[in-house]
């Protein structure tokens, strides 16, 4: 059995339930389109920072935040297009702004779409007419987020895409990673290092870039919790980032289509022709042992 209960909360929030296998999905439509918790077997996947999220000046650390045009930050958060300077902060304006609900499902799954339109606040900062549009797909222990970015304008569109999940956490040092890449890029000090499967988590901030991938999924075992999760993820994203902070109950495993800075470097950037649609798409999976 599957449902979809929309609940008003401080914000408007979408519950989307599978009766069988006990799980749910919580979306927050105006909060920048964010899955904001995810349960399995009535356990919670995600880390959430509920007083963070109360506060509309504060973005959101926690749940699933969207990342587009950019992923990451820029230099002085500013990038040229056509000799004009633009200023986006960091990852950029989706997980900020408002969504509309367009499509509800219930039969042989539960799946929400949400979809954001260009409009002059965003044009002020990205000189670019899109659609994006997202399907979360709720299915027993799965997640899937189906995406869909459109370029309405007359000029080809230049961005990057991505998610920043935060999973939740109790003792980092019981996590076993199996990441397909046997080096990252340190983001604060652009060293490249070899990786062994462990993270120091003695350091105050681990902010490492997966540049080098060799399957498209990725999976981290949490013996503490019982608890192996899965990112599967279309050729889409390249690129995996792994955050986390000192003393946080959360570690981030993020799909990125571009590295940090891609809108001027151009690497990695997708450039959509005026009128083309573009598809992507990532799927999470949680098994509990």
């Amino acid at each position: 059995m599957f449902a979809i209960a929309l609940q008003e909360q401080q914000y408007k929030t979408y519950v989307l339930t599978d009766e069988t296998t006990n799980s749910q999905l919580e979306v927050v439509p105006e909060r920048g389109g964010i899955i904001t918790k995810w349960r399995v077997n009535g356990q919670e996947i995600f880390y959430l920072d509920a007083e963070r999220f109360t506060n509309p000046e504060l973005s959101v650390r926690g749940g699933n935040p969207i990342l587009f045009p950019i992923c990451g930050n820029l230099p002085d958060n500013t990038y040229t297009f056509q000799g004009k300077e633009y200023s986006l902060k960091q990852h950029g304006f989706a997980r900020d702004l408002p969504w509309d609900v367009t499509n509800q499902v219930t039969q042989d799954k539960a799946s929400l779409t949400v979809v954001l339109n260009s409009n002059e606040q965003t044009r002020a900062v990205y000189p670019f007419d899109f659609e994006l549009a997202f399907t979360y797909q709720m299915q027993g222990n799965t997640l899937e987020v189906q995406q869909n970015y459109t370029n309405k304008s007359s000029s080809p569109m230049p961005f990057s895409f991505g998610f920043h999940p935060y999973f939740a956490i109790s003792d980092k040092t019981q996590l076993e990673f199996e990441i397909p890449s046997r080096e990252y890029q340190d983001q604060k000090t652009k060293e490249i290092h070899s990786f062994n499967g462990n993270f120091d988590f003695n350091r105050d901030e681990i902010d490492v870039a997966f540049k080098q991938l060799t399957s498209q999924s990725a999976s981290v075992t949490d013996r503490s919790r019982k608890l192996k999760l899965t990112l599967d993820y279309d050729d889409a994203f390249p690129i995996l980032v792994f955050w986390t902070l000192k003393g946080k109950d959360f570690y981030c495993l993020e799909p990125w289509s571009a590295a940090r800075n891609s809108i001027n470097t151009g690497e990695h950037l997708t450039i959509l022709e005026p009128g083309a649609s573009y598809s992507a798409s990532i799927k999470l999976t949680a098994n509990f042992f």
